[in-house]
C-alpha cells in the first residue's frame, strides 16, 4: 500500500489506523462509518491495519490505535489518537467539508 495513494486520489479521505486486537477500534469504526455516510459522503474512509501495514502506519507517525487523519485534497488537516469523541470528529470534518463541497 502506498501511502501517497490512500490520500491523493480524493478530494477528501479519512485513514482510520486501527488492528483487530483493538477493542475500542471495534466499537468506534462502525459509528464513524455511519458519521460519514450520513453527513460527510463524499469523503472517502480507509481503513488501514497498523499490523498488516507498518509501514504506511509509521510513514504516518502512527503510534497509536486508533487513530484517525483527515485529509482535504491531500493534505493532513487534522489528526486524531487514541480518545476520539465522534462529536469532535463531526466539527472537524465539518467547515472544510462544506467550503469544498457545498460551493
Amino acid at each position: 500500500m502506498n501511502p501517497n495513494e490512500l490520500t491523493n486520489n480524493s478530494d477528501a479521505v479519512i485513514l482510520y489506523f486501527s488492528h483487530d486486537a483493538c477493542n475500542v477500534c471495534k466499537v468506534l469504526l462502525p459509528k464513524i462509518k455511519q458519521l460519514v455516510s450520513d453527513k460527510f459522503p463524499k469523503v472517502e474512509l480507509k481503513f488501514v491495519d497498523t499490523k498488516n501495514e507498518q509501514e504506511v502506519a509509521a510513514q504516518f507517525q502512527i503510534f497509536t490505535v486508533p487513530s484517525i487523519l483527515i485529509f482535504f485534497e491531500g493534505k493532513e488537516y487534522q489528526r486524531f489518537s487514541r480518545n476520539i469523541g465522534l462529536n469532535q470528529l463531526e466539527e472537524a470534518i465539518s467547515r472544510p467539508y462544506q467550503l469544498l463541497f457545498d460551493l
